[in-house]
């Protein structure tokens, strides 16, 4: 589950004045017969100058509103035409000769069946205790549920939706070109390790669905109806068949779910909240995200050596567009999804699970990973501009995180109480942006 504070870069422009023009030697009231001749009709020569206001304020609105259209339109096809560029026959050729090093280098991060974690081992089995003994487990756990804030729940409420809309991730490596599993059950070293990152990815949902389930902390309808939702509503990709900008993200979000997952073991866990047994669950789920992490990250590596102009290319266009995490459109079934993912960033950032310092930070260590700053060779003019983009990224989202912070200090913004119906409509207390 990948966080990030919304940021909105506004483009500027020029607008006609709408004040009318003071007459030679200041300001004088508007006769009747001008108010008449101007349309007022009634020889009110104020309402004549705000109708007048009026209609230059909205012609001034619908010129803002055009010209804002045309410039998004023109972007959007300058991008697709930028990432369909990574469709070209040699581009897509790099896939396929690295497939035998896929073989060799990706497939093994997968654990076999017989030696993976299932989530019966993680928590109560009623088929080990027997009924007294599972009744009493179930009573333990309850016990260790009940000192975890709510903040905590609601974050980890959005790591388990996150998980459980899994659905979505699988169908969308389907869309890359090359490396997509056409037939359900191809043979490629890519489509193998599709299906098996997918069976691995899918323990987790399982396992957090169970504990909440047991746990008593969580209105399980209200979460049951917010993944049926978030299935239901998708989630936005950018570049959809390219696999050079997937991996790019893939390996980002990866990344960032495995700190999520890690931040909230150890904020649950013996030294926080007093909960082992959630601890030891997130920790789980946090180094298969660690293993699933190394693997794109190596891919991604890969096609840097490969082919680091186009690799540097997407990376930055990824970025620019900012990585959030699949369920940027969650939503609670009260709010619209960016107001409640808005809501949810606040929550996060509070409770420590995921924030904007985390979020630069799983950029610099790719940008380690992939050695960024030490490309010279292959690149071209775009490739160059690219680097230095993301080469002053770090240092730009640093900024970000201090005025930020000094915004919130200078208002001296107040708290809001925030009712999150997943855990029975008990209020949040977040200073909201």
């Amino acid at each position: 589950m990948a966080l990030t504070a919304a940021t909105l870069f506004r483009c500027g422009g020029y607008y006609p004045s709408c004040k009318p023009n003071a007459p030679a030697g200041g300001y004088r009231p508007p006769t009747k017969a001008a108010a008449a001749a101007a349309g007022a009709g009634n020889g009110n020569g104020v309402l004549a100058i705000n109708r007048s206001s009026r209609r230059c304020r909205s012609t001034a609105t619908a010129s803002r509103e055009s010209m804002a259209g045309r410039r998004q339109e023109m972007k959007d096809i300058v991008d697709e035409e930028e990432w369909r560029s990574y469709l070209a026959p040699e581009r897509l050729e790099v896939l396929r000769e690295i497939e035998p090093w896929v073989e060799e280098n990706v497939l093994p991060l997968l654990k076999p069946v017989e030696a993976s974690w299932q989530p019966s081992d993680l928590l109560p089995d009623p088929a080990a205790l027997g009924s007294d003994g599972f009744h009493a487990a179930c009573l333990e756990l309850r016990k260790r549920a009940a000192g975890v804030p709510d903040e905590l729940l609601v974050c980890l409420v959005a790591n388990m939706v996150t998980e459980e809309a899994l659905p979505m991730y699988p169908s969308g490596l389907n869309r890359l070109e090359v490396v997509r599993d056409t037939t359900g059950a191809d043979a490629t070293a890519w489509a193998r390790w599709i299906r098996g990152w997918s069976a691995e990815e899918n323990r987790h949902g399982d396992v957090l669905n169970r504990y909440m389930h047991l746990s008593g902390r969580f209105d399980m309808r209200e979460v049951e109806r917010t993944v049926q939702r978030l299935i239901r509503d998708g989630m936005t990709v950018h570049a959809p068949a390219s696999p050079f900008h997937g991996f790019a993200y893939v390996a980002f979000q990866e990344r960032a779910t495995a700190i999520a997952h890690g931040n909230t073991a150890r904020l649950v866990g013996a030294r926080g909240a007093g909960d082992a047994a959630l601890a030891r669950i997130c920790g789980t789920v946090a180094a298969d995200e660690k293993r699933h992490e190394a693997a794109y990250t190596r891919i991604m590596g890969k096609l840097f050596e490969a082919d680091p102009d186009a690799a540097v290319r997407a990376m930055a266009y990824m970025m620019r567009r900012r990585i959030d995490m699949p369920t940027a459109f969650i939503n609670d079934g009260r709010h619209s999804s960016g107001d409640f993912y808005a809501r949810f960033i606040a929550i996060a950032e509070k409770a420590g699970t995921y924030t904007l310092s985390d979020y630069r930070c799983i950029l610099e260590h790719l940008m380690r990973q992939w050695r960024v700053e030490e490309l010279t060779a292959g690149l071209s003019s775009d490739g160059r501009h690219a680097q230095d983009y993301l080469c002053a990224l770090p240092h730009k989202i640093k900024r970000m995180e201090e005025k930020a912070h000094d915004r919130v200090v200078k208002a001296k913004k107040k708290p809001t109480l925030i009712p999150i119906n997943w855990i029975f409509d008990r209020p949040i207390s977040v200073v909201v942006p």
